[in-house]
């Protein structure tokens, strides 16, 4: 079919969107635009451009916030919605569904968040910043799927699936370090008025509520605005509302592949009309194939890939823009050795290297989980650094953790310098693995 000028003029973007590794690219991108414009001639404008104010509602029910709160405490709640959607067709039927599955990802993701904020706690004990202890235990998964698929074929499609599962329940625990941690200031109103809201959203579902507009309205406006207000950040709003959207089904597939085939066929069976319309019949037939796939969907899939390429084409780099924008000082070699850049960086590069790949070799070796079929202790090696790359949730936890724009840029300096580096040995690590050598008995012949 001859493509209209749409369709062609749209083309480069869908290939792009559909390119494995764009939305790193994406995220890449902001970063380094943030980067050049906070420390052009024209480096006052970033800040200023952030801070402008901007008002959403009417009287009396209204929200006042700068562009960058509502990039932090907006769009973000987005993308941790879908993180919920995430978590939750993982530990429904992905690679959190099963004890055996889960077991080594779990007891790494463990030693990847305690290991790190144990070194940052070290180096700033009994100092104002030592609430920043969790900024390093996040992972960015985006830069570490995009870093490991630079490695090429030197590493299996398991090692892949333990990054995710890794860093899957990584996200978990930075949710619930935000939402305990985190939290002041609670009003106990707003926090009621969200619980009875996300209490509506679970009975809409028990009683098979599948409009995914209901969902997004109750969720959005309800749940997101009452957290917002309560104190407990909107972000919690996002996992907690995403966990109440419908996994089920309304027919299996055995009944929805016999229903297409039999529509197919009397579609088939029909005489067209001369010219582009479908007959009657025909557009009927096609209306209720539609109906039949929306039935097979659950709306968590539905809602999860629709919000796909507006988490991580719009508001993921939308937050890189408005966060990685550090000035670098004349101070900046001096400012390195900051007890929050140190600590900061040897939690990611050291403590999250140390801290995943001990914990999965003491699980192994006591047998309380297995590695990953054709994975090695070099390629565990190289994840374990990967790990280390906590952009965004780093520094989204850096804007909760810290209130003066000091300690800010010197957490900024040290998630960025860590990233580098540990992408670096992580990269090193997996490229280099030499393959594996077999035996000539064991060829196949």
């Amino acid at each position: 079919m001859r493509k209209n000028l749409l369709d062609r003029a749209l083309l480069p973007i869908n290939r792009f969107i559909h390119y494995e590794n764009s939305a790193g690219i994406a995220l890449f991108s902001s970063v380094l635009l943030a980067i050049i414009w906070a420390n052009s001639p024209w480096h006052e404008s970033y800040h200023t451009f952030w801070h402008y104010n901007f008002t959403i509602g009417f009287d009396g029910f209204d929200l006042s916030y700068s562009l960058h709160d509502w990039v932090n405490d907006g769009l973000m709640a987005i993308f941790f919605f879908m993180v919920g959607l995430e978590l939750k067709r993982e530990i429904m039927v992905g690679e959190l569904a099963s004890w055996k599955k889960a077991a080594l990802p779990l007891v790494a993701a463990v030693g990847g968040t305690l290991v790190p904020a144990l070194i940052y706690l070290t180096i700033n004990q009994g100092m104002p910043t030592e609430q920043g202890w969790g900024i390093p235990m996040a992972t960015d998964i985006v830069f570490a799927l995009v870093l490991l698929a630079m490695t090429g074929k030197h590493v299996p499609i398991s090692a892949k699936i333990f990054l995710i599962a890794l860093a899957t329940i990584d996200d978990m625990v930075a949710v619930l370090v935000i939402a305990l941690f985190y939290t002041v200031d609670l009003s106990f109103t707003h926090l009621i008025w969200g619980l009875i809201i996300l209490t509506i959203m679970v009975v809409a579902n028990k009683l098979g509520v599948r409009s995914t507009l209901f969902y997004a309205t109750v969720g959005i406006i309800g749940v997101w605005r009452a957290f917002l207000l309560s104190g407990i950040h909107a972000t919690i709003a996002g996992v907690l509302a995403a966990f109440a959207i419908p996994a089920r089904r309304r027919i299996n597939e055995s009944l929805f592949s016999r229903k297409i085939r039999m529509l197919m066929h009397h579609f088939d069976d029909e005489i067209p009309e001369d010219g582009p319309l479908t007959t009657d019949k025909q557009h009927g037939i096609i209306e209720k194939i539609k109906t039949i796939c929306a039935e097979v969907q659950t709306p968590l899939q539905k809602i999860e890939g629709a919000l796909h390429p507006i988490v991580y084409f719009l508001v993921i780099p939308l937050f890189a823009l408005s966060n990685a924008g550090v000035t670098v000082e004349e101070s900046f070699f001096t400012d390195l050795a900051n007890p929050v850049t140190v600590g900061v960086f040897l939690g990611l590069v050291v403590g999250k290297f140390a801290g995943i790949l001990g914990f999965s070799w003491i699980s192994v070796k006591l047998n309380f989980a297995s590695l990953p079929k054709k994975v090695t202790w070099r390629q565990i090696s190289g994840i374990a650094a990967l790990a280390g790359v906590g952009f965004t949730m780093s520094l989204f936890i850096t804007q909760l953790a810290f209130e003066d724009s000091h300690s800010i840029d010197m957490a900024k300096y040290g998630i960025m310098l860590a990233s580098i580096v540990s992408g670096l040995v992580g990269y090193y690590l997996l490229k280099s693995q030499m393959p594996v050598k077999i035996d000539p008995r064991y060829r196949t012949k």
